[in-house]
């Protein structure tokens, strides 16, 4: 039987994604007590509207980062998909028809993503900074300055009702299946397991048996499929199809996995973690709009959030090195 240094309570409690988690509590409170108005029903409507796109996203990016790579492109995908709906349905076609045809094309593009990365053996940052481009000019190449409206209400209507009376929104089910369809695929398959042995070390895995290749692939399809079906849920939302929907949104994305205690070089995260690590930022961004804070200084505290998600933890096992060094020196 394996031991532990630790007690389980502590190895489930004295973690980086619960610290997230703890984060995230002491921000609502702070927020409901000194934001006049963040204690109200709509503000979790809104909350949840708003961070919709950015969790859906998040689920498959958690799975590529911790393997060590990253996909910059989804923004892009999200405008992407959102035109692709926007002009089928224009032209005619049933909007579950359209819906599938855009998120077939947001795999592809994922697909391309993971070929690049995967078998032609290129770094995932140069890649998907370019297809980031590459997508976002297709999406506005094929639109223009124009936009897709007039959907039916139906549809619109059924992305932004809530549960009943609550304050909830549908869309809160569907988050909640998806996200718990993502944790049992990193924590408790060989395919997550396989996933965090090549985020460890790519070498290794390989020679343990791991398909690297393969499971790069599908990690990067997953994350353009995912990415297209927040671009549908972006363009129903909001009820306007634009090659410029979600600008910037890969931003929010990679600072909510960060701060969710997934690790830039790969081999460690938590679905939990990420989803605190979502709403927090969307607690952030709530509270700073409701008290008249701008867009630019809003990026400028996610930006913040995600410099210091990345140099924090380099630093603190910096610290436990050279006390464990020290240790060793006393003895």
């Amino acid at each position: 039987m394996r031991t532990h240094a630790r007690p389980w309570w502590q190895r489930a409690l004295l973690t980086r994604e619960m610290l997230t988690v703890l984060i995230l509590v002491v921000a609502w409170i702070v927020a409901a007590s000194v934001v006049q108005g963040f204690d109200g029903p709509l503000t979790i409507t809104y909350l949840v509207l708003d961070v919709a796109p950015v969790l859906l996203i998040a689920l498959p990016m958690t799975l590529i980062i911790a393997t060590g790579e990253i996909d910059l492109s989804v923004a892009s995908v999200v405008g992407l998909s959102s035109v692709t709906f926007g002009l089928l349905y224009q032209a005619g076609l049933g909007l579950w028809s359209a819906t599938l045809v855009s998120v077939l094309i947001g795999a592809v593009c994922g697909a391309v993503n993971g070929a690049l990365v995967a078998y032609g053996g290129l770094p995932s940052l140069a890649v998907t900074i370019g297809s980031l481009a590459l997508y976002r000019g297709l999406a506005v190449g094929l639109l223009g300055t124009t936009a897709v409206t007039g959907f039916p209400e139906a549809w619109t209507d059924g992305a932004t009702e809530n549960l009943g009376e609550s304050p909830y929104p549908v869309i809160t089910l569907g988050l909640i299946a998806l996200a718990a369809v993502f944790a049992v695929l990193l924590h408790a398959t060989p395919f997550g397991r396989n996933v965090l042995d090549i985020g460890r070390s790519k070498e290794a895995a390989r020679f343990s048996g791991v398909d690297v290749k393969r499971t790069l692939l599908i990690l990067f399809v997953l994350s353009g499929a995912v990415s297209a079906l927040a671009g549908v849920y972006y363009t129903l939302r909001y009820g306007s199809a634009r090659g410029d929907n979600a600008t910037g949104m890969e931003l929010q994305v990679v600072a909510a996995v960060l701060l969710g205690g997934v690790s830039i070089f790969g081999g460690r995260g938590a679905i939990h973690g990420v989803v605190a690590g979502v709403l927090l930022i969307g607690v952030l961004g709530s509270a700073l709009r409701l008290e008249s804070v701008t867009v630019n200084v809003i990026n400028i505290v996610i930006g913040t959030a995600l410099v210091v998600s990345v140099v924090a933890p380099r630093i603190a096992g910096g610290l436990r090195v050279r006390r464990r060094a020290a240790a060793g020196q006393r003895t």
